[in-house]
Protein backbone atom coordinates (compact mmCIF):
# COMPACT_ATOMS: atom_id res chain seq x y z
CA UNK A 1 0.00 0.00 0.00
CA UNK A 2 2.90 2.12 0.61
CA UNK A 3 4.27 1.21 -2.99
CA UNK A 4 0.99 2.29 -4.09
CA UNK A 5 1.11 6.00 -2.34
CA UNK A 6 4.40 6.64 -3.58
CA UNK A 7 3.46 5.72 -6.90
CA UNK A 8 0.90 8.20 -6.63
CA UNK A 9 2.81 11.09 -5.17
CA UNK A 10 5.34 10.45 -7.97
CA UNK A 11 2.67 11.33 -10.73
CA UNK A 12 0.85 13.63 -8.70
CA UNK A 13 3.84 15.77 -8.83
CA UNK A 14 6.02 15.36 -12.27
CA UNK A 15 2.90 14.41 -14.20
CA UNK A 16 -0.59 15.62 -15.19
CA UNK A 17 -1.92 12.06 -15.35
CA UNK A 18 -4.74 12.24 -12.95
CA UNK A 19 -4.45 9.83 -9.81
CA UNK A 20 -6.21 9.44 -6.00
CA UNK A 21 -5.38 11.86 -3.64
CA UNK A 22 -2.80 10.66 -1.26
CA UNK A 23 -1.31 12.30 1.95
CA UNK A 24 2.47 13.52 1.71
CA UNK A 25 4.05 11.72 4.48
CA UNK A 26 7.38 9.77 5.32
CA UNK A 27 5.94 7.23 4.25
CA UNK A 28 4.46 8.00 0.86
CA UNK A 29 7.81 9.82 0.09
CA UNK A 30 10.40 7.46 1.10
CA UNK A 31 10.01 5.54 -2.61
CA UNK A 32 8.08 8.10 -4.61
CA UNK A 33 11.42 8.85 -6.40
CA UNK A 34 11.50 5.30 -7.63
CA UNK A 35 8.14 6.00 -9.73
CA UNK A 36 9.77 8.83 -11.41
CA UNK A 37 11.01 7.06 -14.76
CA UNK A 38 7.77 5.40 -15.15
CA UNK A 39 6.61 9.04 -15.67
CA UNK A 40 8.85 8.91 -18.27
CA UNK A 41 7.59 5.77 -19.74
CA UNK A 42 3.91 7.23 -19.95
CA UNK A 43 5.81 10.02 -21.87
CA UNK A 44 7.73 7.60 -24.50
CA UNK A 45 4.85 5.38 -25.15
CA UNK A 46 2.32 7.98 -26.21
CA UNK A 47 4.88 9.49 -28.00
CA UNK A 48 5.84 6.67 -29.94
CA UNK A 49 2.50 5.74 -30.69
CA UNK A 50 1.75 8.93 -31.81
CA UNK A 51 4.56 9.17 -34.24
CA UNK A 52 4.08 5.59 -34.90
CA UNK A 53 0.34 6.52 -36.09
CA UNK A 54 1.43 10.15 -37.86
CA UNK A 55 4.28 8.17 -39.71
CA UNK A 56 2.27 4.79 -41.29
CA UNK A 57 -1.25 5.72 -41.06
CA UNK A 58 -1.48 9.38 -42.21
CA UNK A 59 -0.41 11.64 -44.45
CA UNK A 60 0.64 14.50 -42.43
CA UNK A 61 3.71 16.10 -42.68
CA UNK A 62 7.13 16.39 -41.11
CA UNK A 63 5.72 19.82 -39.30
CA UNK A 64 2.58 18.38 -37.74
CA UNK A 65 4.65 15.34 -36.69
CA UNK A 66 7.06 17.35 -34.87
CA UNK A 67 4.77 19.49 -33.98
CA UNK A 68 3.05 16.64 -31.91
CA UNK A 69 6.41 14.92 -30.66
CA UNK A 70 7.13 17.85 -29.21
CA UNK A 71 4.03 18.66 -27.54
CA UNK A 72 3.20 15.24 -26.20
CA UNK A 73 6.05 15.18 -22.96
CA UNK A 74 5.14 18.82 -22.47
CA UNK A 75 0.99 17.56 -21.65
CA UNK A 76 2.18 14.68 -19.75
CA UNK A 77 4.20 16.61 -17.62
CA UNK A 78 2.39 20.10 -17.33
CA UNK A 79 5.61 21.62 -18.48
CA UNK A 80 7.16 21.42 -14.73
CA UNK A 81 10.38 20.45 -16.29
CA UNK A 82 10.32 23.54 -18.64
CA UNK A 83 9.56 25.68 -15.66
CA UNK A 84 12.78 24.36 -13.93
CA UNK A 85 14.81 25.24 -16.80
CA UNK A 86 13.34 28.88 -17.25
CA UNK A 87 14.10 29.60 -14.10
CA UNK A 88 17.73 28.28 -14.21
CA UNK A 89 19.00 29.74 -17.82
CA UNK A 90 17.14 32.78 -15.86
CA UNK A 91 19.86 32.55 -13.06
CA UNK A 92 22.82 31.56 -15.12
CA UNK A 93 22.32 34.86 -17.66
CA UNK A 94 22.17 37.26 -14.50
CA UNK A 95 25.75 36.24 -14.00
CA UNK A 96 25.07 37.32 -10.09
CA UNK A 97 26.61 36.23 -6.86
CA UNK A 98 25.25 32.56 -5.56
CA UNK A 99 22.62 33.86 -3.17
CA UNK A 100 21.57 35.97 -6.39
CA UNK A 101 21.54 33.00 -8.59
CA UNK A 102 18.91 31.24 -5.80
CA UNK A 103 16.86 34.12 -5.20
CA UNK A 104 16.20 34.08 -9.35
CA UNK A 105 14.92 30.82 -8.80
CA UNK A 106 12.91 31.59 -6.20
CA UNK A 107 11.11 34.56 -8.07
CA UNK A 108 7.80 33.38 -9.95
CA UNK A 109 8.28 36.13 -12.80
CA UNK A 110 9.87 34.82 -16.09
CA UNK A 111 13.01 37.00 -17.02
CA UNK A 112 13.29 37.83 -20.81
CA UNK A 113 16.60 35.30 -20.83
CA UNK A 114 14.12 32.72 -19.61
CA UNK A 115 11.55 33.59 -22.47
CA UNK A 116 14.56 33.42 -24.91
CA UNK A 117 16.15 30.11 -24.20
CA UNK A 118 12.59 28.51 -23.98
CA UNK A 119 12.45 29.46 -27.15
CA UNK A 120 15.64 28.57 -28.31
CA UNK A 121 14.55 25.09 -27.11
CA UNK A 122 11.41 24.38 -28.70
CA UNK A 123 12.70 25.48 -32.07
CA UNK A 124 15.79 22.98 -31.56
CA UNK A 125 13.42 20.22 -29.88
CA UNK A 126 11.27 20.94 -33.19
CA UNK A 127 13.56 21.28 -36.04
CA UNK A 128 15.56 17.97 -34.22
CA UNK A 129 12.27 16.30 -34.49
CA UNK A 130 11.52 16.62 -38.21
CA UNK A 131 14.68 14.69 -39.24
CA UNK A 132 13.80 11.61 -36.63
CA UNK A 133 13.88 8.23 -38.91
CA UNK A 134 10.66 5.47 -38.45
CA UNK A 135 13.64 3.47 -36.69
CA UNK A 136 14.57 5.99 -34.39
CA UNK A 137 11.22 6.11 -32.67
CA UNK A 138 11.46 3.23 -30.13
CA UNK A 139 14.80 4.43 -28.76
CA UNK A 140 13.80 8.02 -28.54
CA UNK A 141 10.63 6.88 -26.18
CA UNK A 142 13.25 5.23 -23.96
CA UNK A 143 15.49 8.45 -23.38
CA UNK A 144 12.42 9.69 -21.43
CA UNK A 145 13.01 7.24 -18.99
CA UNK A 146 17.11 7.35 -18.77
CA UNK A 147 16.87 10.97 -18.23
CA UNK A 148 14.42 11.05 -15.22
CA UNK A 149 16.74 7.40 -14.01
CA UNK A 150 19.49 10.02 -13.97
CA UNK A 151 17.81 12.89 -12.12
CA UNK A 152 16.35 11.13 -9.85
CA UNK A 153 20.20 9.68 -9.29
CA UNK A 154 21.01 13.62 -8.36
CA UNK A 155 17.88 14.49 -6.25
CA UNK A 156 19.44 11.78 -3.51
CA UNK A 157 23.07 11.77 -4.59
CA UNK A 158 23.99 15.69 -4.91
CA UNK A 159 24.35 17.74 -2.35
CA UNK A 160 20.89 19.99 -1.67
CA UNK A 161 21.79 23.98 -2.37
CA UNK A 162 19.07 24.78 -0.19
CA UNK A 163 17.42 24.01 3.40
CA UNK A 164 13.49 24.10 1.52
CA UNK A 165 12.28 23.90 -1.71
CA UNK A 166 10.39 21.05 -2.88
CA UNK A 167 13.92 18.90 -4.11
CA UNK A 168 14.97 19.24 -0.37
CA UNK A 169 11.86 17.59 0.52
CA UNK A 170 12.13 14.52 -1.76
CA UNK A 171 15.95 14.52 -0.62
CA UNK A 172 15.19 14.72 3.23
CA UNK A 173 12.05 12.43 2.54
CA UNK A 174 13.47 9.88 0.17
CA UNK A 175 15.28 6.29 1.52
CA UNK A 176 18.34 7.22 -0.43
CA UNK A 177 20.60 4.35 -0.97
CA UNK A 178 17.36 2.31 -2.20
CA UNK A 179 16.21 5.06 -4.17
CA UNK A 180 19.82 5.21 -6.04
CA UNK A 181 19.86 1.38 -6.55
CA UNK A 182 16.35 1.89 -8.12
CA UNK A 183 17.29 4.77 -10.09
CA UNK A 184 20.38 2.81 -11.40
CA UNK A 185 18.25 -0.22 -11.99
CA UNK A 186 15.90 1.70 -14.16
CA UNK A 187 18.82 3.23 -16.09
CA UNK A 188 20.31 0.01 -16.70
CA UNK A 189 17.03 -1.86 -18.22
CA UNK A 190 16.55 1.24 -19.41
CA UNK A 191 19.60 1.30 -21.78
CA UNK A 192 19.54 -2.36 -23.10
CA UNK A 193 16.02 -2.19 -24.15
CA UNK A 194 17.52 0.91 -26.23
CA UNK A 195 20.23 -0.99 -27.40
CA UNK A 196 17.84 -3.92 -28.05
CA UNK A 197 16.40 -1.46 -30.93
CA UNK A 198 19.27 0.04 -32.03
CA UNK A 199 22.95 -0.45 -30.82
CA UNK A 200 24.52 2.30 -31.96
CA UNK A 201 21.70 4.99 -31.78
CA UNK A 202 21.33 3.30 -27.63
CA UNK A 203 25.24 4.26 -27.18
CA UNK A 204 24.67 7.89 -28.93
CA UNK A 205 21.92 8.76 -26.62
CA UNK A 206 23.65 7.23 -23.33
CA UNK A 207 26.50 9.25 -23.93
CA UNK A 208 24.94 12.30 -24.88
CA UNK A 209 22.73 11.98 -21.12
CA UNK A 210 26.35 11.27 -19.44
CA UNK A 211 27.77 14.11 -20.77
CA UNK A 212 25.09 17.03 -19.94
CA UNK A 213 25.02 14.97 -16.39
CA UNK A 214 28.72 15.52 -15.55
CA UNK A 215 28.12 19.17 -17.04
CA UNK A 216 25.09 19.45 -14.78
CA UNK A 217 27.20 18.24 -11.59
CA UNK A 218 29.91 20.15 -12.12
CA UNK A 219 27.65 23.31 -13.29
CA UNK A 220 25.31 22.73 -9.92
CA UNK A 221 27.96 23.10 -7.22
CA UNK A 222 30.03 25.48 -8.86
CA UNK A 223 27.03 28.01 -9.45
CA UNK A 224 24.54 27.37 -6.66
CA UNK A 225 26.13 25.20 -4.46
CA UNK A 226 24.47 22.05 -4.96
CA UNK A 227 21.35 21.30 -6.60
CA UNK A 228 17.69 22.73 -6.51
CA UNK A 229 14.20 21.06 -8.30
CA UNK A 230 14.61 23.57 -10.67
CA UNK A 231 18.39 22.41 -11.80
CA UNK A 232 16.83 18.80 -12.19
CA UNK A 233 14.66 20.09 -14.67
CA UNK A 234 16.91 22.22 -16.11
CA UNK A 235 19.00 18.74 -16.94
CA UNK A 236 15.85 16.64 -17.44
CA UNK A 237 15.23 19.33 -20.25
CA UNK A 238 18.98 19.79 -21.30
CA UNK A 239 19.65 15.41 -21.65
CA UNK A 240 16.52 14.86 -23.26
CA UNK A 241 17.57 17.62 -26.32
CA UNK A 242 21.12 16.22 -26.43
CA UNK A 243 19.78 12.45 -26.53
CA UNK A 244 17.46 13.92 -29.23
CA UNK A 245 20.55 15.42 -31.35
CA UNK A 246 22.59 12.18 -31.22
CA UNK A 247 20.44 9.55 -31.99
CA UNK A 248 19.45 12.29 -35.02
CA UNK A 249 23.39 11.96 -35.90
CA UNK A 250 24.03 8.08 -35.06
CA UNK A 251 20.67 7.44 -37.21
CA UNK A 252 22.22 9.43 -40.13
CA UNK A 253 26.19 8.95 -39.60
CA UNK A 254 26.15 5.18 -39.23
Amino acid sequence: MNLLRSFAVAFAMYSKIPVPNVEWNGKSMKYAMCFFPAVGAVAGFLQFLAGYLIMNHTDCGKFFFSAVMVLIPVVVTGGIHLDGYADTVDALSSYGEREKKLEILKDPHTGAFALIWVCVWFVADLALWSEVSAEALAVLACTYVFSRSLSGISVVSFQAAKNSGLLRTFHDGAHRKRVRAVMIIWALLDGGVMAYFSPHMAAAAIAAALLVFLYYYRMSRKQFGGTTGDLAGYFLQLSELAMLAAVVLADKLI
